[in-house]
Order: C-alpha cells, then sequence, then structure tokens
C-alpha cells in the first residue's frame, strides 16, 4: 500500500469509525431508518430512504473519483436539497399532468426526504439576513441583484428555497 492510500485509509478510519464522535452522522441515520422501514414493511418510506440513499451513495463516488474521502455536511445537504427540488417539481407537472396519484407518491417521498433537512428559515430571518448583506455589499438598485443573490445563497446554502431568496431579493432592491 501506498504512501497516499495509506492516509487516506487511515483518514477514513478516523473519521467513519470515531470512538469520541457521538452524534450520529446523516450516512448512519438513513441506513438505521432504512433497518426500521424494512422490518415495519413501509413501502413508501423504504423506497424514499432508498433513493436518498442512492443518491447520497451517487455523489460520493464522484467525491472520491476527485480525490476526495467523505461528502462532508454540506454536500450530503446539497444532494437532499436536490432531490427535495426535483420533488417539488415533479408535484407541480403531475398536477398539471392531471395525476394525482403520482403527485401523491412525490409528495410522500419529498416528506421523507424534509426530515433528513435541517430545519428551514423563516421569511423574517431570510429577510434579516439579505437585509445585511444588502448593506454590507452597498447594493441600492436592481442592478446589483446579481452580486446580492450570489451573497445570499452562499449564507442561506441548503437553509431557504432560492425563489424564496429570490422573491425577497427582489422586494428589497425595487423598494
Amino acid at each position: 500500500m501506498g504512501k497516499h492510500h495509506f492516509f487516506l485509509y487511515f483518514q477514513i478510519l478516523l473519521v467513519e469509525y470515531n470512538p469520541l464522535k457521538t452524534t450520529m452522522s446523516l450516512k448512519e441515520t438513513i441506513d438505521r431508518d432504512l433497518k426500521e422501514s424494512l422490518k415495519s414493511g413501509a413501502k413508501d418510506r423504504l423506497n424514499a430512504i432508498r433513493s436518498i440513499r442512492a443518491a447520497l451513495l451517487e455523489k460520493e463516488v464522484s467525491i472520491r473519483v476527485a480525490g476526495k474521502a467523505l461528502l462532508t455536511d454540506e454536500q450530503e445537504i446539497e444532494v437532499l436539497v436536490s432531490l427535495a427540488k426535483k420533488r417539488r417539481d415533479a408535484i407541480e407537472q403531475f398536477t398539471a399532468g392531471n395525476r394525482p396519484d403520482l403527485a401523491e407518491t412525490e409528495q410522500s417521498e419529498l416528506k421523507v426526504i424534509e426530515e433528513y433537512l435541517p430545519e428551514p428559515v423563516s421569511d423574517d430571518e431570510i429577510e434579516r439576513i439579505i437585509k445585511e448583506i444588502v448593506a454590507k455589499t452597498g447594493a441600492s438598485s436592481m442592478k446589483d441583484i446579481g452580486r446580492v443573490m450570489g451573497e445570499s445563497m452562499k449564507a442561506l446554502k441548503g437553509k431557504a428555497d432560492g425563489t424564496k431568496v429570490q422573491q425577497i431579493v427582489k422586494s428589497l432592491l425595487s423598494a
């Protein structure tokens, strides 16, 4: 085993098998919930958890190809946000296409995905953060929307929906 491989292996051991670690990682929580769903026979929940797990594994493989060992918490949240957004889009499409059965399935999967996402930030908190960013960047008109949106999305990544952030930014800059 080469020097690089040894250190990578050691790093994985430290992160995955840390005896001082007291909280469960997202991956451990999902694996635990997967086992519980298998035992209870909740098929809809089981399918949703399997899709979450598959998306996380896919992202982890792409990260390993890039030379990194494990997913960070932020990357895991990005995957979950992406899955939630896909479900919301699918719900809209199925509702517009008069397919309430498929929309209901997507809705139940969205509920499961949202269980693993961090608590969303309130509209008031989003507005407060964006006001700070507007003051910091000196933005005063709609011309500055790109700069404010970029900073806002960095600050609220995984905590707020992009369309909600955009609405608030537009209302603040147009006022």
